[in-house]
């Protein structure tokens, strides 16, 4: 059982940076991918960015390209979000999911029900 906390979210004004922090613990394995995904209310939950934790590539949601960055910690399990430039529209809460692949994708339903963390908040406003 894996189990996965994020960290980071915050009320930051429009053209603001946030970084976020995602721990992955428990049955992680050797290769593995994890993705950020982003939800507002009243709308579905969508892919940000992903990592995959074997050869370290990454994608990116086309509104985000340019603005965020996702990499690898030096401890095994953590991946962060670096968001700058951040817009309104980046608002919402943002979760970490994890998937027992090689590659990484940005489909919701590409990660098990059970991977996912509780999510932290990102308010960009002014």
């Amino acid at each position: 059982q894996v189990q996965l906390v994020e960290s980071g979210g915050d009320l930051v004004q429009p053209g603001g940076s946030l970084r976020l922090s995602c721990v992955a613990t428990g049955s992680t394995q050797d290769y593995y991918a994890i993705g950020w995904f982003r939800q507002y209310p009243g709308k579905e939950r969508e892919g940000v960015s992903c990592i995959a934790y074997y050869d370290g590539s990454t994608h990116y949601k086309d509104s985000v390209k340019g603005r965020f960055a996702i990499s690898r910690g030096h401890t095994t399990g953590t991946v962060y979000l670096q968001m700058n430039n951040l817009k309104p529209e980046d608002s919402g809460v943002y979760y970490c999911a994890t998937a027992p692949t090689l590659g990484c994708d940005l489909a919701p339903h590409y990660y098990p029900t059970a991977n996912w963390g509780k999510g932290t908040l990102v308010t960009v406003s002014s």
